[in-house]
């Protein structure tokens, strides 16, 4: 900021300028009245639910490093049971904000994941990070990645059940698309059913399911107690795909701007720490693992967030795809794209009945304007397209152009 713009500065400006939000000023001015005060988060105290994953983390450490406190904001992490439960607190503001499945603040806004409220990302909190798993039983007999199910499958004839955690999040859409590459009809050829993430290890184990998707580290711990294999990773499906954000309601966001744009750079700061060194990667292994957060062993969480990976077949590799949480600013950037891409699959699945309006509702959704804002007060960098371009494990890309073109594309759908 230039002494110019500090003289220029009276006091009426400011006030003006924080009665709208500071929204539709200049980035310069909108600084000057962050640093002058006004933009004070309206809410001092605030909860963010998690489920019980690694990719909590940057919630988690943007609390217990203090992030929060550079921002004017307490961070209260509040651990939930099930993605339904969070969904509900959501809703009816026993939470503020969530770690949550991208899919479910779709699946909530479009009145396809239960009851019907406008929500809204904030930001990705991160990439990569997630897997299938197939139970050591379907490894036994050669079932070791989606070619050799399917053809287990054909040739031995029974219900197949997979597990994935929220009928319309990220894992649901993962281990659907991936079935779907191997020829396995998700809904037609097996059995989808819901299971909250720290109980899929239990019940594979008494043998309720085939295989399932979820987040680390339930992953790698199904391989450290012998009950599983891993068949891919969801990197190996999309890379650099979004998985969880930070959401809340779009009325929070109304109600409170100030908050979610201070929440929003609390958390990218520590995403940025988390990604800074293996030390900090380490540092937030040993604090998540504690009992307060996903309550598992610190070797169960600190071999996948450095990128170092089992199968449980005995093939270990590097995977420089691993979970992101920051990546020079790449992850954390709400992109209308990969929230539209969601909706393909929603539409694809039979999730929506017919293509809705797949850009606007992104739009109403992503916080492009308060990431914007949070990232400058964070000194992180943003992109300059709100959409972007990936291909997918079985060749097709997904830029965003013609969603409607993309989600009637599949020859597997319902």
């Amino acid at each position: 900021m230039t002494d110019l713009l500090k003289t220029s500065l009276n006091r009426r400006t400011v006030l003006q300028a924080a009665t709208i939000g500071a929204v539709g000023i200049s980035p310069a001015l909108r600084a000057a009245v962050y640093a002058q005060g006004s933009d004070a988060p309206e809410k001092k105290e605030v909860r963010i639910g998690f489920i019980p994953l690694t990719d909590c983390a940057s919630v988690v450490m943007a609390s217990v490093l203090g992030f929060d406190k550079k921002y004017g904001v307490k961070i209260i992490p509040s651990k939930e049971a099930s993605w339904a439960g969070v969904r509900d607190k959501l809703v009816n503001g026993e939470l503020d904000f969530a770690h949550v499945l991208y899919g479910l603040v779709y699946g909530v806004h479009m009145g396809t994941a239960g009851p019907k409220k406008d929500m809204a990302v904030l930001m990705s909190l991160n990439n990569n990070g997630q897997a299938i798993t197939l139970s050591k039983k379907l490894a036994d007999k050669g079932a070791v990645d989606g070619p050799s199910l399917a053809k287990l499958m054909a040739s031995e004839k029974r219900e197949y059940t997979f597990a994935q955690t929220f009928p319309t999040g990220t894992h649901a859409m993962w281990l659907y698309y991936w079935l779907a590459s191997a020829g396995i009809n998700p809904f037609k050829d097996a059995r989808a059913i819901v299971v909250p993430p720290p109980q899929m290890v239990a019940n594979m184990r008494v043998g309720s399911m085939d295989g399932f998707c979820v987040g680390e580290p339930w992953g790698h711990r199904a391989i450290m107690d012998g009950i599983g294999i891993t068949a891919t990773t969801t990197q190996d499906i999309w890379k650099d795909h979004p998985e969880k954000v930070l959401g809340t309601t779009a009325d929070f966001v109304k109600q409170y701007p100030n908050t979610a744009r201070a929440v929003t750079a609390a958390i990218l700061e520590a995403g940025k720490w988390i990604d800074a060194s293996l030390a900090n990667k380490s540092k937030m292994a040993e604090t998540v693992a504690d009992k307060s957060y996903v309550n598992t062993s610190v070797d169960a969480i600190n071999q996948r967030i450095m990128g170092r990976y089992q199968n449980g077949l005995g093939k270990t590799w590097d995977d420089p795809n691993y979970m992101k949480f920051f990546n020079d600013g790449a992850v954390n950037f709400p992109y209308l794209s990969d929230g539209m891409w969601f909706l393909t699959q929603h539409k694809r699945w039979g999730l929506i009945k017919d293509h809705p309006d797949y850009l606007g509702i992104a739009k109403q959704i992503n916080q492009i304007d308060i990431y914007k804002q949070a990232a400058s007060a964070a000194k992180v960098s943003v992109p300059k397209d709100v959409m972007r371009s990936s291909k997918l494990m079985d060749g097709t890309v997904w830029d965003g152009k013609d969603p409607k073109k993309y989600a009637d594309s599949f020859k597997i759908r319902v």
